[in-house]
């Protein structure tokens, strides 16, 4: 066993180009699809990774290809984490033990990294924009290349993903859409789209139609004449299926469903496909998690990403210490023990139930619970009318997912200052996901918006007030955690935490001033007393307001200060003192917008009110002549 497990594995390191799969049968391309799966179970168990969506779609990308010509054709997968097996298929499989680490291969498809990859993402539902865009490119500079975007049903309900498929189906530009229909995201679907694909797969034309096509793909030899054989049932699609819900309504053919691990069936509706004019969706239907029957087993997401683990197991390799949890269920702890005591609280999450740690919420208040899909901004437009209909929402985002809610936060949520409570997950340095996921811009990103608070915690006790603080105030209140674990313990009673204020921490007798926020706080302490260095140590847990009042004391102590900032520095937490500082200085004069929502009128009668106008600079100039 283990040598054919290493033959396995051996043939898997072979491919140095997908042409090298042109030439097989379909029996040697089954038995490739099984070494691939087999590959990817042993490389993830070791490194971590994305492993039930790359199981599930070993066939399809074999289909793709080796029906379609990379890089010349144009690939888009949809979120990106679902690339391994395209990774392996383009001579990158000898890097998979270096997979997400530094300078190792990205788990996500990466321009710079291969010229296989033509598009990078790392958020979901951009697939068809992309995809659109390139075929518009393609016709207007009468290039010839294919277009082909794997989408999945999670990512289908994203509302840049409806729109652009309207805008496909109106533009009618040549491209294949492939759905890769699991029936399983990270977090269940909720939607309309979701009840329209299920009348889909339920429906007995799908069952009948299923069956003529794989009877027609048995028939037919694969270097036959694709377009003709298989010209008796496409009649029956477009005759019938084209009528089944959702794609109708967008204008697009529809060939499907087709079972995503058949690989002659997928290879010639493929071949279909390619010889369409004009856009076709090729619904497959795949098991996630297929191969690995842990992975197949799971319901909740479990096995989306995973961390190192034991194959024969399926155990965690990773030992978390028995006193410590992740921030994330300290926080729905929190706003657990919140919801017993307020029925008012309710809790959003788009599509990110298990990663938030809410199911738990979820289980005890199912009528106080909301999964709107992958819609930020939605569930945080959401969040402000259920907030002035009389609720006290808390809707939990991963950082880099909230920079799509921007445009929400700042006109729904901020502007008119509705007491909605943002968890803000995953912020800071995430690591191995890379460029896509790194929380670090919220702090620049959110702080010049007026009327919100922008805070975080240093440690599970402060994160519980912070929570409460957050509800009792009725402000729009932003509270950011990162990824990873800290020490817990329930409070007993929780404590009003003065918005805007720092606190200071001795040790020794200061020589130094360090200001710095959430977790470093304790291990910039913890560094000192090692050390022996005496440091006064502020924990900035307030990015806007910061606390005015302690950087005047600070100054006054006249000790070199130094702002520990781990996100972007440019408009964060150093950005914020330097702005106070020059206030004092006064060595730089600035005119601007202040911190508040600008109303209407004339542009002259606002340039006016807000002191930039011509003449309010000239008048500053003439002060400082």
């Amino acid at each position: 066993n283990e040598g054919l497990k290493m033959k396995k594995i051996s043939q898997v390191y072979d491919i140095e180009s997908p042409n090298q799969i042109k030439d097989m049968s379909i029996d040697e391309l089954t038995q490739l699809c099984q070494d691939i799966r087999s590959f990817l179970i042993e490389s993830i168990s070791k490194t971590g990774g994305h492993l039930s969506s790359n199981l599930g779609i070993v066939e399809v990308t074999v289909a793709m290809h080796y029906v379609f010509d990379s890089p010349k054709d144009k690939m888009i997968f949809d979120v990106g984490h679902q690339c391994y097996t395209h990774k392996i298929l383009t001579g990158r499989s000898t890097q998979f033990a270096t997979l997400r680490k530094k300078g190792g291969l990205s788990g996500y498809q990466k321009r710079s990294e291969s010229k296989y990859d033509c598009w990078e993402a790392g958020h979901s539902s951009t697939s068809l924009s992309a995809a659109l865009g390139y075929a518009i490119a393609r016709d207007l500079t009468h290039d010839d290349y294919q277009v082909i975007a794997l989408i999945g049903d999670g990512s289908l309900t994203g509302g840049m993903a409806l729109e652009a498929l309207n805008d496909i189906g109106s533009k009618q530009k040549k491209m294949v859409i492939i759905f890769n229909d699991n029936n399983m995201s990270i977090s269940k679907n909720y939607s309309g789209v979701e009840k329209r694909i299920t009348d889909i797969r339920a429906s007995h034309l799908y069952i009948d139609l299923k069956h003529d096509v794989k009877n027609n793909l048995k028939s037919n030899k694969l270097g036959s004449n694709v377009l003709n054989t298989l010209s008796h049932f496409r009649d029956k699609i477009k005759d019938e299926v084209i009528d089944a819900p959702l794609f109708k309504e967008f204008n697009l053919d529809y060939m499907g469903p087709i079972d995503g691990h058949d690989i002659a069936s997928l290879i010639k509706v493929f071949q279909a496909a390619k010889d369409h004019n004009g856009p076709i969706v090729i619904h497959v239907l795949t098991q996630k998690g297929k191969g690995y029957k842990y992975a197949e087993q799971d319901k909740v997401g479990k096995w989306h990403g995973v961390s190192p683990f034991d194959i024969a197991t399926g155990k965690s390799l990773s030992i978390l210490p028995p006193n410590e949890i992740s921030w994330s269920q300290v926080i729905s702890n929190t706003v657990m023990d919140l919801a017993e005591k307020d029925k008012r609280i309710v809790a959003i999450t788009p599509a990110m139930a298990q990663g938030s740690k809410l199911l738990d919420f979820q289980k005890r208040f199912p009528d106080r619970f909301f999964d709107c899909g992958i819609a930020e901004q939605h569930a945080v437009t959401m969040a402000c009318a259920m907030a002035l209909g009389g609720l006290k929402p808390f809707v939990s985002i991963y950082s880099s997912f909230l920079q799509r809610a921007y445009d929400q936060v700042n006109h729904d949520m901020a502007r008119m200052n509705v007491p909605v409570v943002i968890g803000i997950d995953r912020c800071g340095l995430v690591g191995d996901d890379g460029e896509t996921h790194q929380g670090v811009f919220d702090i620049a990103m959110l702080r010049s918006i007026p009327n919100l608070i922008l805070s975080q915690p240093k440690d599970s006790n402060e994160a519980q007030d912070l929570i409460y603080t957050a509800f009792e105030s009725k402000l729009p209140f932003c509270i950011r955690y990162p990824r990873g674990n800290t020490e817990y313990a329930k409070k007993k009673s929780y404590s009003m935490i003065s918005i805007g204020t720092w606190e200071k921490y001795v040790v020794g007798t200061p020589t130094q001033i360090v200001i710095t926020y959430g977790p470093d706080v304790d291990h910039v302490i913890y560094k000192a007393r090692e050390n022996q260095m005496g440091l006064l140590v502020v924990n900035a847990r307030f990015f806007k307001p910061i606390d005015e009042v302690m950087m005047k004391d600070l100054l006054k102590m006249h000790l070199p200060i130094t702002v520990y900032e781990t996100d972007i520095k440019k408009g964060g937490l150093s950005s914020a003192i330097l702005e106070y500082i020059n206030t004092l200085d006064e060595k730089i004069h600035v005119l601007g917008i202040g911190d508040h929502f600008v109303c209407h009128g004339s542009i002259r009668a606002l340039r006016i009110q807000e002191g930039i106008s011509t003449e309010c600079l000239f008048e500053e100039l003439e002060k400082n002549g």
